[in-house]
């Protein structure tokens, strides 16, 4: 089908400190590519919530979610570096969804965690 969406193109935010924060997300997540980013093929999920959703902190308007591999050796190595991480596998992960945890960049940005299901 022509004239269509393919895929999300970037995400953009302000930031009180862009080249810091980037070094963060560089140095704790492995996101090294500031400019146009190569990355593996698998899903994105696209979703708009409630304004009164409590899937994250409402003093938010967004949430960044990022697809990873490796969930649990990722949250050793968060934590091993400080950084609080939040796992609720009763209430988030499931079979069909796969896994998740959170953290919050030091602006104070949700950051979900997603490892899918293997296929």
């Amino acid at each position: 089908m022509a004239g269509r969406v393919t895929g999300i193109g970037g995400v953009f935010f302000r930031s009180r400190d862009p080249a810091a924060l980037a070094g963060w997300y560089a140095t704790h997540l492995g996101i090294t590519s500031f400019g146009p980013w190569p990355q593996e093929a698998g899903v994105s999920v696209f979703a708009p919530f409630e304004a009164k959703t409590d899937y994250w902190p409402e003093t938010r308007q967004w949430m960044l979610n990022l697809r990873v591999e490796g969930l649990d050796e990722l949250i050793a190595r968060l934590t091993d570096a400080g950084i609080a991480v939040e796992t609720r596998p009763a209430k988030w992960d499931t079979p069909e969804t796969g896994r998740f945890a959170r953290i919050t960049d030091p602006e104070g940005n949700p950051v979900e965690l997603w490892e899918p299901p293997a296929p």
